[in-house]
């Protein structure tokens, strides 16, 4: 058993050696307006839904019913939630596997985000007021009803909220730490004297 587990991390530790796209100056300038741009929006939206990026996510979230659904009826109200996470998750995969440094945070930035709008639906689990597309069943008054704890709603989705925030400071930390890491990076491309192919002067002969 801890041969395969060992054989299983060594297969996978060359996945995660692996060369990160650089962030330059300009990169991280472009990185840090447009993070300043999502965070105006953040706060200048309605809590916990962001205009345009939220329509989108709730594209995702009613995709995800019919797909889980298709396997088991009884988890059909987790499809949503899952529909909203698998696809900032699957853009960052292909970032992560690419090595696109701005391209996985921002993916990341995208998977948080989406924790605040499930937080706003966990809060709404027993008030029921938000509106429902399409009507139905509203997804967290029957998975919270499921599990017992309906009237926790409102705390469980502080701490929703607490680590989706946690998600995005840490994404956007990684790429400052990434820019750090390739401004202090040493060159190596500079060539060293007793290997340049300049023949050497007669005073250097004598």
């Amino acid at each position: 058993m801890l041969g395969q587990l060992g054989g299983f991390l060594a297969g996978f530790a060359p996945m995660l050696d692996r060369e990160w796209e650089p962030v330059t100056r300009t990169k991280l300038a472009c990185f840090a307006i447009g993070l300043g741009l999502f965070l105006v929006l953040l706060f200048r939206s309605e809590a916990g839904f962001v205009f345009v990026l939220d329509h989108a996510n709730l594209l995702f979230h009613e995709a995800g019913h019919p797909i889980v659904g298709l396997f088991s009826a009884r988890l059909e109200p987790y499809g949503g939630t899952l529909g909203q996470l698998v696809f900032p998750c699957v853009v960052a995969v292909g970032c992560w596997r690419t090595g696109k440094t701005l391209g996985l945070a921002t993916a990341i930035i995208w998977f948080f985000e989406n924790w605040f709008n499930i937080a706003r639906y966990m809060a709404d689990a027993r008030a029921m007021e938000l509106p429902l597309l399409g009507g139905g069943d509203h997804d967290w008054n029957t998975i919270f009803a499921r599990w017992g704890v309906l009237q926790q709603d409102t705390r469980i989705a502080s701490a929703v909220s607490l680590v989706g925030w946690i998600g995005i400071v840490s994404a956007c930390a990684w790429v400052v730490w990434r820019a750090w890491c390739d401004r202090h990076r040493p060159t190596t491309d500079a060539p060293l004297a007793w290997a340049s192919d300049t023949p050497a002067s007669d005073d250097m002969l004598h």
